[in-house]
């Protein structure tokens, strides 16, 4: 029997934290546990939160995920953090928090993007010098805003951090950051991996943010060991290696053992996103694509639509449907929902681009309007945006052999098939679905790996942790395939429209 190798993996998200126990050696997963985190939300579209939140959850997930794992902390040889993307942590020179984490949701800075893009020569300037389009989401916009808004926080600010590299200094009380989560901030160069330090003394002549910046380093680097305090307070093995972490992107790559050209992973999550491996920084014409550094030494081409299933949810919540009879009602319309169509942006959309568009139904007849067609024509609409940014993938040259889904939406066998017809590609489920919490499990111990002088490549550890669903596998049938090329175009024709 082989000695179990057993590893922490955190996702620090938006609405809660989750931890799980990896055992490397057998792939298995051993036990999980969760805790919530409040949304701050105010005017103008703020959304932050209180960063002491993300220390409580992560301690108290990782309780739990000890206690159903029935396993020692002091066994634990790893761990590795996954962090939502964009959010932007202040720290004094003392170490302490300087105000909540503004998040990747926060739209509060759009002013502020719109002069920094105008600064950077447009989407075009922005794309030839960062390899992104930098968007309000981003970190940088966030910078500014703080400047003009809080000038006596800004003057304080000792270390700028993303929210994954924020958890990772409270474990280490080192600095770091690696460069998937970087590629979000808006002050990194995608294609040579270097912080873009200009855009910085543009926004603050002082140095200030350059002096604040995490130290770069690569996705199989330790971060260190953890502090003996910290170890203390949350009953882990002091010795426990920190892995570089990653956002909760480019860690669910490394869950669905999305590592080689040709996978796709696509979550059905409140939002979208799709995304695929990349072995050379290829950087996409359409400013919808993020080229992202992936957290496994290559990139990570991603697109991202604002609405999914908070959409649905919305539907449902107006129907008073639990999902089995959401599911139900979805099935029983045909393809195009007898011409029921629905354009779901109702947070704006990122993909397509219509970042001030509200949600629209189109086609309703005396006939047509029923709940079952509605119920179809919100899955399908927030499908098509998702199919528009696949296609946006494909035409810079990425390949498709088969999707792997992930996500709230994922485990309905409906919307499995409609995401299989619609994209024309063989689908399938992961068995473990917290898929950015097992990346950063299975980064640790790549880690390990590397520290130990390589016995487990990525892609080794990938084989042996990341099982799929085989009940889950749904083909795409040619004739609904036909069928659903239709309802496509319709919907390309009314988002035309505006």
């Amino acid at each position: 029997m082989t000695t179990q190798q057993l590893f922490l993996g955190i996702d620090c998200g938006t609405q809660g934290t989750k931890a799980i126990i990896l055992d490397a050696a057998s792939g298995e997963v051993l036990g999980q546990g969760a805790a919530a985190h409040t949304l701050i939300s105010g005017a103008n579209g703020r959304r932050e939160q209180d960063t002491q939140q993300w220390l409580d959850a992560f301690a108290l997930a990782t309780r739990r995920a000890l206690l159903a794992a029935n396993v020692d902390g002091q066994a634990i040889l790893g761990i590795g953090v996954s962090g939502q993307q964009h959010g932007l942590v202040l720290l004094d020179d003392q170490g302490q928090v300087l105000r909540p984490a503004k998040l990747w949701c926060d739209t509060e800075t759009t002013a502020e993007n719109d002069r920094l893009l105008k600064h950077l020569g447009g989407e075009n300037g922005s794309l030839e010098r960062l390899g992104v389009v930098i968007a309000p989401g981003y970190t940088v916009s966030k910078l500014l805003w703080t400047k003009e808004q809080h000038p006596a926080v800004f003057a304080r600010i000792a270390r700028v951090l993303l929210p994954h590299d924020y958890l990772n200094f409270w474990l280490t009380g080192r600095s770091c950051s690696e460069y998937g989560d970087a590629s979000g901030t808006g002050y990194f160069n995608v294609r040579s991996r270097q912080w873009d330090l200009q855009l910085l003394r543009d926004i603050d002549a002082s140095g200030r943010l350059q002096a604040a910046l995490p130290e770069l380093i690569d996705a199989h680097q330790a971060v260190g060991t953890l502090l003996p305090a910290i170890a203390e307070h949350l009953g882990l093995n002091p010795q426990a290696l920190v892995s570089s972490g990653g956002g909760d992107n480019m860690m669910g790559a490394i869950g669905t053992g999305n590592i080689h050209p040709g996978a796709i992973t696509m979550s059905l999550g409140s939002s979208g996103t799709v995304y695929a491996y990349a072995e050379a920084p290829k950087v996409s014409a359409d400013a919808s694509v993020a080229t992202f550094c992936s957290s496994s030494g290559g990139w990570l081409p991603l697109i991202c639509t604002m609405n999914l299933t908070n959409a649905t949810g919305v539907i449902r919540e107006l129907f008073d449907l639990d999902l089995e009879q959401f599911n139900a009602l979805v099935a029983q319309a045909p393809i195009g929902a007898e011409g029921v169509s629905m354009l779901p942006f109702l947070n704006g959309e990122r993909v397509p681009a219509l970042p001030h568009a509200s949600g629209s139904l189109h086609g309703l007849t005396m006939s047509n309007l029923n709940r079952a067609n509605l119920c179809r024509a919100v899955v399908e609409g927030t499908t098509f945006g998702l199919r528009y940014g696949l296609d946006l993938l494909r035409q810079n040259g990425l390949q498709s052999r088969s999707i792997c889904l992930i996500g709230g939406g994922s485990k309905s066998a409906v919307w499995r098939q409609i995401v299989a017809d619609i994209m024309n590609t063989p689908v399938i489920c992961t068995e473990q679905s917290e898929a950015a919490a097992l990346g950063a499990a299975i980064q640790a111990a790549w880690c390990k790996s590397w520290s130990n002088g390589h016995e487990d490549t990525l892609a080794d550890l990938c084989q042996r942790c990341v099982k799929l669903d085989l009940n889950s596998g749904t083909l795409p049938d040619a004739a609904r395939v036909a069928a659903f090329q239709q309802a496509y175009e319709r919907y390309r024709q009314h988002v035309a429209t505006l």
